[in-house]
């Protein structure tokens, strides 16, 4: 895998994250959310798992939790740290009574842990302050029927670099802001103007070395379907939503930016200056503005309709559903989630900061800085189904039945990406989501 697949994994989702869960999520076991946590004492141990991304964010949780210990001498957290490559594949694979009292979980995984009975709501243990400081956006990842099983240090986005000398020498009018982001034609014309002053008629990047039948297939180009005002699912039912005419029409789009692409096999085409513009997330803003200084300008994705959208969520915290101590884990949680701490882990990661006040002092993402677009975004959220023409931020769909959604949607993507016909592709993908949802009773959680 690219570095730049690395980094996304990092700090957006685990592509491979998901991979165990297809196979669980297809076996309709579970059913309920009749979990066991109890309360507890608000003291003693508690058994805390997380996975061990880069050591900068590794680095930065040990920290946290060495000053959480040292603070106080009611609550001791001991700390386990799990590749991440085996992170997700753990917790599937291990009995609810044997997992901790604390536990990290990449966002789209969460609603089969809740659905297999893994996670417990955290409403009750963390406070209010918590609670009411994380923005938005964090909180709709999170939720499952109104309650809230988890909350993230740190959120994502996508947008649009550009270099702006290329820009300018193509005599390429750019958006500077949502409000004016560009139409899908206005985009497809701008490559067609950029290819005529591009050495090899290449200047796009959109991050294709890997491919798109993956997890960076759904969180990169899910946008490209909630933009024509379609969804990866609505109401329980992927057909009528994901196969519509817009988004049909809006997928021949997509097929037809390939022309323009550079296929970017050693990660640097933006960087070097081979391309104009790279699709790709927040998680490239330290090596692109690097390379290009003040020629660096950030855009939103484009219109197709609907909206510029934007994929939401990553790496979250919640209480195992058979914690005898959940009184002591919201404790720790609400000490993890203040802005010290996610100030610390964004710093170290550079992702978006997922709590209020903390965002509001980033000086990469706040008012006037760098990536104020990022933030921008995640301030209008659509949740996971009211994706209408005023909201941005969307959350992957959160029910049980996700790690099927994703792995049919980006295999269609990678098919028509390559040259199958977009209407009848989408057909299929979308009759395989609901037969799947149809054989588990749709993933309802009572």
């Amino acid at each position: 895998m690219s570095s730049n697949s690395r980094k996304y994994r990092r700090t957006a989702c685990t592509a491979l994250a998901l991979a165990p869960l297809v196979a669980l999520a297809a076996c309709g076991s579970g059913g309920g959310t009749d979990a066991s946590a109890e309360a507890g004492s608000g003291k003693g141990t508690i058994s805390v798992w997380a996975h061990q991304g880069q050591k900068s964010e590794a680095s930065a949780l040990q920290t946290a939790v060495k000053a959480f210990n040292s603070s106080q001498n009611k609550i001791k957290v001991d700390l386990k740290l799990i590749p991440e490559a085996d992170y997700t594949k753990t917790i599937t694979a291990t009995d609810a009574s044997k997992l901790p009292d604390v536990m990290e979980f990449d966002g789209p995984t969460m609603a089969n842990f809740v659905y297999n009975k893994k996670l417990a709501p955290i409403d009750t243990y963390v406070s209010t302050k918590t609670m009411d400081n994380a923005t938005d956006a964090n909180k709709a990842q999170g939720e499952v029927d109104g309650k809230h099983y988890g909350l993230g240090m740190f959120d994502s986005g996508l947008g649009m670099y550009g270099n702006k000398k290329l820009l300018d020498a193509a005599g390429v009018k750019y958006p500077t802001s949502l409000s004016d982001a560009w139409t899908a034609q206005q985009f497809t014309a701008a490559l067609k103007t950029l290819k005529a002053k591009d050495s090899d008629g290449k200047p796009l990047d959109l991050q294709e070395t890997g491919g798109y039948a993956n997890e960076w297939g759904t969180y990169g180009f899910a946008p490209i379907v909630w933009s024509a005002g379609g969804s990866l699912i609505k109401d329980g039912k992927a057909e009528g939503a994901l196969d519509t005419p817009a988004v049909v029409s809006a997928m021949k789009t997509f097929q037809s930016w390939k022309t323009y692409v550079d296929p970017n096999t050693d990660g640097n085409a933006f960087a070097k200056g081979r391309v104009a513009l790279s699709w790709v997330g927040h998680w490239m803003y330290p090596a692109y503005s690097k390379a290009l200084g003040d020629d660096l300008v950030v855009l939103p994705l484009p219109d197709f309709g609907n909206g510029p959208k934007t994929g939401q969520g990553s790496w979250a915290w919640g209480i195992g559903a058979d914690t005898k101590n959940a009184k002591a884990a919201g404790t720790f949680l609400d000490t993890l989630l203040d802005d010290a701490n996610v100030t610390a882990m964004t710093t170290a990661n550079g992702a978006v900061p997922a709590t209020r006040t903390a965002l509001a002092k980033s000086s990469l993402y706040q008012q006037g800085g760098p990536l104020q677009l990022f933030a921008d975004q995640l301030a209008k959220p659509c949740g996971d189904s009211d994706i209408t023409s005023s909201c941005v931020a969307v959350t992957r769909p959160v029910t049980a039945g996700y790690p099927v959604i994703t792995s049919k949607f980006s295999e269609a993507l990678n098919s028509v990406y390559g040259g199958a016909d977009p209407k009848s592709t989408l057909e299929k993908a979308a009759r395989a989501i609901d037969q799947d949802f149809s054989d588990n009773a749709g993933y309802k959680i009572p």
